[in-house]
């Protein structure tokens, strides 16, 4: 679902991968990420898809660069990256951008 955001600034951590095949203990760890992450200083909210050939795309907010600097340096969260470029991801990209402005609708009601 949609993540429950501030009105901007803000900023979105985009992380598209492809998967590897199998889980080898993906999913687990992908679940005690986002349960981690919620728990964290200046977290705002995650938005994720994957599609069936296995690319998907996690967005992660967060209220300023300190807090997503603190994220990347909890040292469970570097044992995920480091599993997931030895086991889990053909390829990756890593995007951080500021979010200056933002618009959602239409609102049906």
């Amino acid at each position: 679902m949609f993540a429950p955001l501030p009105a901007p600034p803000y900023y979105a951590v985009i992380f598209a991968a492809l998967r590897s095949e199998g889980d080898a203990g993906y999913g687990a760890m992908a679940d005690k990420m986002v349960a981690m992450a919620a728990q964290q200083p200046g977290y705002i909210g995650i938005e994720s898809t994957r599609d069936e050939t296995g690319f998907g795309i996690t967005v992660s907010y967060w209220q300023d660069e300190e807090a997503l600097r603190n994220w990347k340096q909890v040292s469970e969260h570097l044992l995920a990256q480091k599993l997931g470029k030895e086991r889990w991801y053909r390829h990756y990209t890593l995007r951080v951008a500021k979010v200056e402005r933002a618009y959602s609708g239409p609102d049906h009601r």
